[in-house]
């Protein structure tokens, strides 16, 4: 029988959550993990008609664009509308995951799916980030404790570079010291300069695990006071970032090409900014992603699509010569909810899980 914990490794894998903006609230937020998942339901938001859905239908488990308790929560009751659908969910035992920045930045995601709806060619990040961080740790030991402590230091989780592991520099050197009355060397006697043989040993690890490895590296070395340094890595550029950028087959007039969005979206209605022109290289951020404009600007790009945007980004798009192609928020991002259901189906054929039917665009056009 599967179990919500026998999901989360795809979920993640899917969309990693160290790809998610540092503001937002991922992975599972509400539920058991040890719970049983037969039927489960992908939407873009929970609201009290997905939520009724999800129990009418008797899913276990909501895998929502949108998170819920995106902001905290002081108390939950059934005097608001928030706390009437949590409490619900909770009651049905319906688990709550949201992927929502992750699943809109990963390999496959929404800004990809959009890019590959609108024939988008040369396809890279808006927005480039950073890898994850890293230190390198030197360590200074004598002969005698070079396996212990290399070997304790790489089980803490130092030594990874790629796909390598135990991955260390080590050249040899000469060290001194002299111990005053109340020290306790382990090499020569207090009370005069030694001069001994020694390792310079190398090696490099998350900034996260700095701490467990030098005590990991303390508690093997056998010096009473052993000397090293750790220095902060610059981090590399990852090879996925926020957004996508990418170039269309050939240019389009930016109409037009408003018309192809309205159609690869399945949009209600489109909004464009901008005068009349030819575009082609084209930004993507799916959502209410207002804050791209800039990347976009920096990118060059022709038009910025995106869902949504505040009157002032419209005006300074206008006075930055770059077009705004708006099909609204829903119609950038329910695709990518049934997307995942669609693939989430292919990994597990054992799994019920469908695009919840009762959702749909809240914005009428009249």
């Amino acid at each position: 029988m599967m179990t919500i914990a026998d999901l989360l490794p795809a979920l993640e894998s899917l969309a990693p959550l160290a790809l998610a903006a540092e503001w937002d609230n991922v992975g599972l937020l509400l539920g058991d993990t040890s719970a049983t998942v037969e039927r489960a339901m992908t939407c873009l938001t929970v609201t009290p008609e997905s939520v009724a859905e999800a129990i009418r239908e008797r899913a276990q488990l909501i895998v929502s664009h949108h998170p819920i308790l995106f902001r905290p929560a002081k108390k939950l009751t059934t005097n608001t509308p928030e706390g009437r659908m949590l409490l619900n969910l909770a009651q049905a035992g319906i688990a709550v995951y949201s992927p929502h920045t992750a699943y809109d930045n990963c390999a496959g995601g929404i800004n990809e799916q959009i890019a590959h709806k609108l024939n988008l060619t040369d396809i890279v990040p808006l927005r480039s980030l950073d890898g994850p961080r890293q230190a390198k740790i030197v360590i200074f030991v004598p002969d005698k404790d070079l396996a212990n402590v290399s070997d304790a230091m790489f089980a803490a989780g130092a030594g990874h570079i790629g796909q390598y592991r135990e991955c260390s520099f080590r050249l040899a050197g000469t060290g001194t010291f002299f111990g005053t009355e109340a020290s306790n060397p382990t090499i020569g006697e207090k009370g005069r300069r030694e001069v001994v043989s020694e390792w310079r040993l190398e090696v490099v690890c998350p900034d996260t695990l700095v701490d467990r490895v030098v005590r990991a590296m303390r508690s093997a070395h056998s010096y009473e006071e052993p000397a090293y340094d750790v220095y902060p890595l610059r981090p590399e550029r990852a090879k996925l970032g926020e957004g996508r950028c990418g170039m269309l087959p050939a240019p389009l007039p930016l109409e037009a090409f408003a018309q192809l969005v309205k159609a690869a979206l399945s949009a209600n209605a489109v909004q464009i900014v901008g005068a009349p022109g030819m575009v082609q290289r084209i930004a993507i951020a799916c959502g209410a992603a207002g804050e791209f404009l800039g990347d976009g600007i920096n990118q060059r790009a022709h038009a910025f699509v995106t869902g949504e945007v505040r009157f002032h980004d419209c005006l300074t798009a206008q006075a930055q010569g770059i077009a705004l192609v708006l099909p609204g928020h829903y119609a950038t991002e329910r695709g990518g909810v049934e997307t995942l259901a669609a693939r989430l189906h292919l990994q597990f054929p054992a799994l019920h899980i469908w695009a919840s039917r009762r959702e749909t665009e809240p914005l009428r056009v009249v």
